[in-house]
Protein backbone atom coordinates (compact mmCIF):
# COMPACT_ATOMS: atom_id res chain seq x y z
CA UNK A 1 0.00 0.00 0.00
CA UNK A 2 1.37 3.52 -1.02
CA UNK A 3 1.10 6.81 0.60
CA UNK A 4 -1.89 7.77 -1.44
CA UNK A 5 -3.72 4.82 -0.73
CA UNK A 6 -3.72 5.98 3.00
CA UNK A 7 -6.83 7.35 4.49
CA UNK A 8 -7.42 8.33 7.69
CA UNK A 9 -10.51 9.87 9.50
CA UNK A 10 -8.28 12.98 11.76
CA UNK A 11 -12.61 14.19 12.60
CA UNK A 12 -13.18 10.57 14.31
CA UNK A 13 -14.15 10.34 17.99
CA UNK A 14 -10.93 10.44 20.46
CA UNK A 15 -9.58 10.91 23.80
CA UNK A 16 -5.81 12.07 24.98
CA UNK A 17 -4.95 10.80 28.22
CA UNK A 18 -2.03 11.23 30.16
CA UNK A 19 -0.77 8.71 32.73
CA UNK A 20 0.38 10.17 36.14
CA UNK A 21 4.09 10.17 36.26
CA UNK A 22 6.89 10.30 39.03
CA UNK A 23 10.50 11.25 38.32
CA UNK A 24 9.16 11.99 34.93
CA UNK A 25 8.49 8.13 34.84
CA UNK A 26 4.73 6.63 34.40
CA UNK A 27 3.55 5.26 37.47
CA UNK A 28 2.37 1.83 35.97
CA UNK A 29 -0.18 0.87 38.79
CA UNK A 30 -1.62 3.83 38.48
CA UNK A 31 -4.88 5.24 36.21
CA UNK A 32 -4.51 7.34 32.86
CA UNK A 33 -6.35 10.66 33.14
CA UNK A 34 -8.46 12.39 30.27
CA UNK A 35 -7.15 15.18 29.08
CA UNK A 36 -8.96 16.02 26.14
CA UNK A 37 -11.60 14.68 24.42
CA UNK A 38 -12.82 15.46 20.62
CA UNK A 39 -11.61 14.50 17.38
CA UNK A 40 -8.61 12.56 16.70
CA UNK A 41 -6.83 15.89 15.13
CA UNK A 42 -7.78 18.03 18.10
CA UNK A 43 -6.03 15.38 20.37
CA UNK A 44 -3.27 15.25 18.35
CA UNK A 45 -2.95 19.21 18.09
CA UNK A 46 -3.07 18.62 21.98
CA UNK A 47 -0.52 16.84 21.95
CA UNK A 48 2.01 18.57 19.83
CA UNK A 49 1.24 21.29 22.28
CA UNK A 50 2.88 18.98 25.56
CA UNK A 51 6.53 19.57 26.49
CA UNK A 52 8.65 16.55 24.42
CA UNK A 53 10.23 15.52 27.40
CA UNK A 54 6.73 14.54 28.48
CA UNK A 55 5.28 13.04 25.29
CA UNK A 56 5.70 9.38 26.57
CA UNK A 57 3.58 10.35 29.55
CA UNK A 58 0.46 10.61 26.81
CA UNK A 59 -1.52 8.13 24.52
CA UNK A 60 -4.62 9.08 22.10
CA UNK A 61 -7.60 6.29 22.81
CA UNK A 62 -9.16 6.01 19.08
CA UNK A 63 -11.20 3.40 16.89
CA UNK A 64 -8.73 1.58 14.80
CA UNK A 65 -8.13 2.59 10.96
CA UNK A 66 -6.06 0.33 9.46
CA UNK A 67 -2.35 -0.08 10.54
CA UNK A 68 -1.38 3.28 11.13
CA UNK A 69 -4.27 3.81 13.37
CA UNK A 70 -4.70 1.81 16.20
CA UNK A 71 -7.07 2.02 19.17
CA UNK A 72 -4.20 2.95 21.46
CA UNK A 73 -1.74 4.89 19.82
CA UNK A 74 2.01 5.44 21.74
CA UNK A 75 4.09 8.47 21.92
CA UNK A 76 6.09 7.09 19.00
CA UNK A 77 3.15 6.52 17.34
CA UNK A 78 1.53 10.13 17.54
CA UNK A 79 4.94 11.65 16.43
CA UNK A 80 5.19 9.16 13.49
CA UNK A 81 1.89 10.07 12.38
CA UNK A 82 2.35 13.90 12.65
CA UNK A 83 5.66 13.64 10.87
CA UNK A 84 3.70 11.83 8.07
CA UNK A 85 0.53 13.91 8.07
CA UNK A 86 1.69 16.35 5.03
CA UNK A 87 2.11 13.73 3.35
CA UNK A 88 -0.90 11.83 3.63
Amino acid sequence: MSDADVHINFNAPAILRKAPSMNKERISSATAYTVVEGTLDECIRQFTSKPISQHHLYDIHTTAQGEMITEVMSAKQISELVRLRDFL
